[in-house]
């Protein structure tokens, strides 16, 4: 019979050695998984720690936070937060931050795409050269800079605006934006450009409305990373700016008073700073594994 049990002696061997090598396959297999949650859950506690302890400071007063230890607020209280949302020197850091980023990223995705898409589709005399002098701007720190706008903002009278620190990061933002835009671009087939002129498209119109819509998620991934670089700068953007477009990073340096450093108002400012990146990242997280993956061929 077809499905009848084995008799003989080897058979048997045979069949529970099987068996064996099955049950210790599923046994490293399971054992394999719950390491790898362990390690991962680990890992996410490590991570998240340090925000969670920095929105635990921000709901407790200075004097809770100087006195005792405890890991969650023994006094809940709001007042730091109100502190920096009734106090104009306070939001206004926000507001002044959020304005030199947005017309940065303005800036330089409107430069950048046409610079990408002359790399990706045109071969001339130095492309090579001049992609990799534009990747050796984000190798120099931004100091080395800093003179030399500063002197030259004070000259033109641009010293203490939001374009200043806005123009100051295209240094930095437009080279990553053309680095990040030519990968997108490349991996779109150039029959896409001549199809689109037979059919009678000017290059405007087929670059706004076929080839960008075909790049859209690399644009999504290039305004994270610009927002990135100029949310956090903090050498040009406290060194250009005095108070008229002072960002909140250089407000929270100076929260220290002749009675002290004030933490909690520090840590709820740190959480409202927070905030903007985690809404930029919720929106582009299908795409960003893609823009850390690009490379330029």
């Amino acid at each position: 019979m077809t499905g009848s049990l084995p008799t003989t002696p080897a058979s048997v061997r045979q069949q529970a050695a099987a068996a064996a090598a099955k049950r210790r396959k599923r046994a490293r297999s399971t054992g394999t998984r719950w390491r790898r949650r362990t390690l991962l859950a680990l890992y996410l506690v490590f991570v998240m720690l340090p925000i969670y302890w920095l929105l635990n400071l921000s709901f407790q007063s200075n004097s809770e936070i100087l006195g005792s230890f405890s890991f969650w607020p023994q006094q809940f209280t709001l007042g730091n937060y109100v502190g920096i949302f009734t106090d104009p020197n306070w939001y206004m850091g926000y507001v002044n931050s959020l304005a030199y980023v947005l017309m940065n990223m303005l800036i330089s995705i409107s430069v950048a795409l046409p610079a990408a898409y002359a790399f990706s589709r045109f071969q001339f005399i130095g492309d090579k050269h001049l992609f990799f002098w534009l990747l050796t701007n984000l190798m120099a720190p931004p100091a080395v800079f800093l003179l030399p706008y500063f002197q030259l903002y004070y000259s033109v009278g641009l010293f203490d605006t939001h374009i200043a620190v806005a123009l100051a990061h295209c240094l930095f933002n437009i080279p990553l934006a053309v680095w990040i835009l030519e990968g997108f671009m490349s991996s779109v087939p150039k029959e896409v450009d001549e199809t689109a002129y037979i059919d009678g498209y000017s290059f405007p119109a087929f670059f706004v409305k076929i080839f960008i819509p075909m790049i859209r998620s690399g644009i999504g991934v290039t305004l994270f990373f610009l927002f990135m670089f100029s949310w956090v700068e903090l050498l040009l953007s406290r060194t250009l700016t005095a108070t008229n477009a002072q960002p909140i990073a250089s407000i929270m340096t100076r929260t220290s008073t002749a009675s002290g450093i004030d933490w909690g108002t520090l840590a709820a400012a740190g959480v409202l700073t927070i905030l903007p990146g985690i809404v930029v990242v919720y929106f582009v997280r299908n795409h960003i594994a893609k823009g850390f993956a690009l490379g330029r061929t």
